[in-house]
């Protein structure tokens, strides 16, 4: 057998589309909370980060009491729909695409979101994919991205080191977070964040899920 490659995951915007759930519980939380709405790009833009660095960007007015309120009126609103309709919208091939590294003896496959462990077991509980994944790193015990805490942590727990892991991630949170972990960084060209802002933090951006192989193949050779 080879050496060892680690291949890490974003989730929201990279294997999830949960845009339209993200943008529901926010109005939700913002309404509870009787603060003005935040404007929908702007909610786009945030999706990554840990909720406390989220809400001081979408509410910088708010005191840091609102903004702690903002945080559990947004997780009990998510929450709430989540457990009422448990049905996760992954993008075209992204299941397929983890089953099928899963399956390679020399592949190692890592979690990095901001979201939490809560709702990240619930996708994975719910779609039997607990044994895909080597290590699942959370917002509950990090930093927020991008800071590298998450990817140094996937590294240990794998017994890893940078030039095998590649981050696969669609905002400059994800990206910039591998950069400074020393992984390599492939942009995805369908999640939130537009390709003009990835690019400078990418090795390389892919536009669907057909293209990952290939994409990890030259990464291999580069950073071999």
């Amino acid at each position: 057998m080879g050496e060892l490659k680690l291949v890490i995951f974003d989730v929201d915007g990279t294997l999830v589309d949960s845009l339209a759930n993200i943008k529901w519980a926010m109005a939700v939380a913002f309404e509870a909370c009787d603060l003005p709405q935040p404007d929908p790009d702007a909610v786009r833009g945030i999706i990554g980060l840990s909720l406390p660095v989220a809400m001081a960007r979408l509410a910088p007015g708010a005191s840091d009491a609102a903004q702690r309120a903002l945080v559990l009126a947004y997780s009990e609103a998510f929450r709430s729909e989540a457990e009422a309709r448990p049905e996760t919208t992954f993008f075209p091939g992204a299941l397929q695409a983890v089953q099928q590294l899963a399956e390679q003896d020399e592949v190692l496959l890592g979690i990095a979101t901001g979201k939490s462990r809560r709702g990240m077991d619930r996708i994975l509980r719910t779609y039997r994919l607990e044994r895909l994944f080597q290590t699942v790193q959370v917002a509950d015990n990090h930093p927020s991205k991008p800071h590298p805490s998450m990817i140094e942590t996937c590294l240990a727990d794998t017994g890893t080191e940078p030039h095998q892991a590649v981050i696969l991630g669609d905002t400059t949170f994800d990206l910039e977070m591998g950069r400074s972990a020393g992984i390599g960084t492939i942009g995805v060209a369908w999640g939130y964040h537009d390709t003009a802002s990835l690019r400078p933090h990418a090795d390389m951006i892919i536009d669907d899920y057909a293209a990952l192989d290939g994409a990890l193949q030259q990464m291999w050779e580069t950073r071999a």
